[in-house]
């Protein structure tokens, strides 16, 4: 999708010039901090809210278009149901509004129980479930027409350290499975260990996109650690430029390794053992922090360009 914009009575402008691109077939990430605008977003995918504009493609057809909407599963963030109803209860119900047939129904219903480990707690009230088994049921609903597509919002919120877990390898086996996984979330950290790409939006803006790999390769600092102190002389020496020491730990903020060697010398030159030296790589939380950081939309990031349009023949999500 590109050029995507939605204004509200008022003037309110929750999306400017979005343009997005999710490839088919993996865990994308949508981060931003509260009122950037992922939700709108996400429900302009799901034809929930209308855009003020937007050009693009989902599942082939453009956004919006009600041919995709049996295609695609969705968990919203503030997921309620009733209640009074069982959770196998509310698979079935949801696939009767999905259209699915009822002899289909009754063999997935305990097959999405036992995915989302929910087999043994089907045939009690929504009403007695933890946070944690109302996401799950959740998620469970959200596959009950086997979608191409799959919107989660905030998947894991209430779920415990070994729920999380579980609901990665969830999360993997859909993409195994060929699906298109949507998350939007701000767990970082459970979103650096499952996503394949991510975007991150910032006051109605996204800022940046691309492969995980992409985006955190950029290396933060060189740590090297000795055994043994080098002179107060070498020390000082060594901060004038820009090396960071810690007793025997040394940290040098630099992207490129080459300043490195110089200083490898200096140290062995005084008959210091390095015991350690590592590239320590930007991380998702750090990425995220400098995109939405002061300094406008992009954070504190210089020159950002805008992400590119879809390409045309390339296969996309949305």
């Amino acid at each position: 999708m590109a050029d995507t914009r939605k204004r509200y009575r008022g003037g309110v402008e929750a999306l400017r010039d979005v343009s997005l691109q999710v490839p088919r077939g993996g865990v994308f990430g949508l981060l931003g901090p509260n009122g950037a605008g992922k939700s709108t977003l996400v429900k302009i995918l799901m034809s929930i809210v209308r855009p003020t504009r937007c050009r693009g493609t989902m599942l082939g057809f453009p956004v919006g278009h009600k041919a995709t909407l049996s295609r695609v599963g969705y968990l919203p963030e503030h997921a309620h149901f009733p209640e009074y109803l069982k959770g196998a209860e509310v698979i079935r119900y949801v696939a009767g509004l999905a259209g699915v047939s009822r002899s289909r129904t009754r063999q997935m219903t305990g097959e999405l129980l036992t995915m989302v480990g929910m087999q043994d707690w089907g045939n009690q009230r929504m009403g007695t479930y933890s946070k944690g088994m109302k996401q799950r049921i959740g998620l469970a609903q959200a596959l009950v027409n086997d979608p191409e597509i799959v919107f989660l919002d905030e998947p894991t919120d209430g779920v415990d350290p070994k729920g999380r877990l579980e609901m990665r390898t969830l999360l993997q086996r859909m993409r195994d499975e060929g699906r298109t996984v949507f998350i939007n979330s701000h767990l970082l950290g459970e979103l650096e260990m499952i996503c394949d790409s991510v975007a991150i939006m910032d006051k109605g803006q996204i800022v940046r996109q691309g492969t995980l790999k992409e985006l955190t390769e950029k290396s933060q600092r060189y740590e090297l650690r000795t055994r043994g102190t080098v002179s107060a002389a070498l020390a000082s020496q060594l901060s004038d430029d820009g090396v960071s020491i810690d007793g025997e730990l040394m940290s040098v903020y630099q992207s490129d390794p080459a300043p490195m060697q110089p200083i490898i010398d200096a140290i062995r030159s005084e008959g210091i053992t390095i015991v350690e030296l590592r590239e320590v790589r930007q991380s998702l939380e750090e990425l995220f922090m400098e995109s939405v950081g002061e300094g406008g939309v992009g954070g504190t990031q210089k020159g950002a360009t805008p992400p590119p349009p879809p390409r045309e023949g390339k296969e996309t999500a949305s």
